[in-house]
């Protein structure tokens, strides 16, 4: 009887909240409020997401970050009344679920992901008559 009413209460939360699917190795956007004081403000923290754990209303996601030389990783509640807007920035190409390697390498060049191609914009560019970068410099 609890766990019915605990799916339903489940739903209804994940219903409100519009989220974007979400993979590892996705660089995104999190929006997040802050509350200092009496003031609330928006912080913004972009990432490499490196993990995703749990599912319904108590998944996490672990987003990874490299500010002035030092990695920082955060966890977030996806379900959070705190998180205001999520955005994704770039695609990421992994074969792995959990990008815990990314803690090891060191710089810039060696956390690089590859970006999945969207087979959209092969399509659009297909339908008008562009068979890339040499197409659209002849144009110029």
């Amino acid at each position: 009887m609890s766990s019915i009413i605990y799916n339903e209460v489940e739903k209804e939360i994940m219903k409100d909240k519009n989220l974007p699917k979400i993979y590892p190795g996705d660089t995104i956007r999190v929006h997040f409020q802050i509350i200092e004081g009496e003031r609330k403000r928006t912080q913004i923290f972009e990432g490499i997401v490196i993990a995703i754990k749990n599912s319904g209303v108590s998944k996490t996601i672990m987003i990874r970050k490299i500010s002035f030389g030092i990695g920082v990783e955060r966890i977030f509640p996806l379900y959070s009344p705190k998180i205001s807007k999520i955005k994704i920035i770039k695609k990421g190409k992994v074969r792995r679920a959990k990008l815990y390697y990314l803690r090891d390498i060191i710089g810039q060049k060696g956390t690089r992901i590859k970006e999945k191609s969207s087979k959209t914009k092969k399509v659009a560019n297909k339908k008008a008559g562009r068979s890339g970068e040499k197409a659209n410099s002849d144009n110029k």
